[in-house]
């Protein structure tokens, strides 16, 4: 049996249900203690110790693979899309076989990004909020019919988010500058960021995080952007200056955002962000579906098993 370390939250909320299949693979699977990420050092003393490893959104450095490469390391699977804190160039040089789950939850992290946006539309969070404090309040929101929304990435993700605001009678405009065309989105509008963003009722980031475009949002974007746009980020935390944002909160440029990820995770109990009033906060949790992680847990299972044959 080879000795599988798992730091996933998803997976390890549903940890019992993947024991039989790993083990059906010749994998025994270890559950790490962890909220939503292992430091870089608590992974050098881990990871020796195992032959393959079921990554979440651990720092997967160079410093961390050629640790678990002085043990027993012998291959790694990125759980999920987002590979921007893994270093493949350091697998490649150490030898150890790594992949990633795509084309997994696009579905299901777009609808929490439509969820996010009829929230912001509708006030929904004031609504709750003055309800449990034994209120009744009756915010005027805005209708989605006609408003236009800025998708920025149009992978699996963005394009199911393109095509859910559609069917709320939005005007959709894409920015993904590695995609062509419509991608298969009849009335799908392009442009380059951050071009047009002054005419835009609702930005939704459902991109990768690179080099190029962290901190894409910033101070000089959000002055550009519609007075009282409404932001939604179901991707990465860096892809939006927070302190630009925390700002444009503040003197009311943004309307409210919408929040499934952070620069900074677990968001930190003393981030001024907790005390903005406009704003909807998740826990790095929008594709964790019963059904979503079942697919790319398997799927994790699967390719792990092969390289560690």
């Amino acid at each position: 049996m080879k000795d599988v370390l798992v730091t996933c939250p998803p997976m390890l909320g549903q940890f019992d249900r993947f024991i039989d299949p790993a083990a059906q693979q010749g994998m025994r699977l270890h559950r790490a203690d962890v909220t939503q990420t292992l430091s870089e050092d608590e992974l050098c003393a881990l990871l020796p110790g195992y032959d393959g490893w079921i990554i979440g959104d651990d720092p997967a450095t160079r410093r961390v693979f050629e640790a678990g490469r002085s043990g027993r390391l012998r291959g790694a699977v990125k759980w999920g899309i987002g590979v921007d804190n893994v270093d493949f160039d350091a697998c490649r040089d150490l030898g150890i076989p790594i992949a990633n789950t795509p084309m997994m939850f696009g579905a299901e992290v777009a609808d929490i990004a439509t969820a996010y946006v009829i929230g912001l539309a509708r006030e929904l969070f004031l609504i709750d909020r003055g309800v449990r404090e034994g209120g009744w309040p009756k915010p005027a929101g805005i209708s989605l019919a006609g408003r236009r929304a800025g998708v920025v990435g149009l992978g699996d993700i963005g394009r199911n988010v393109a095509a859910r605001l559609q069917v709320l009678g939005m005007g959709v405009v894409a920015f993904d500058p590695g995609v062509e065309g419509d991608a298969g989105i009849a009335g799908l509008a392009r442009a380059s960021w951050p071009e047009g963003v002054d005419r835009l009722d609702f930005l939704v980031f459902t991109c990768a995080l690179n080099e190029h475009n962290r901190h894409m949002l910033n101070a000089d974007v959000l002055a550009y952007c519609k007075p009282g746009i409404r932001v939604v980020n179901v991707a990465r935390g860096p892809l939006i200056d927070g302190a630009a944002l925390l700002a444009a909160l503040q003197s009311g440029q943004v309307h409210s955002a919408a929040l499934d990820v952070f620069e900074v995770e677990p968001l930190p109990e003393d981030s001024p962000l907790r005390r903005m009033e406009r704003c909807i906060f998740g826990s790095h949790n929008g594709s964790n579906t019963v059904d979503a992680v079942d697919r790319a847990s398997n799927v994790a299972i699967e390719r792990l098993a092969r390289t560690l044959r």
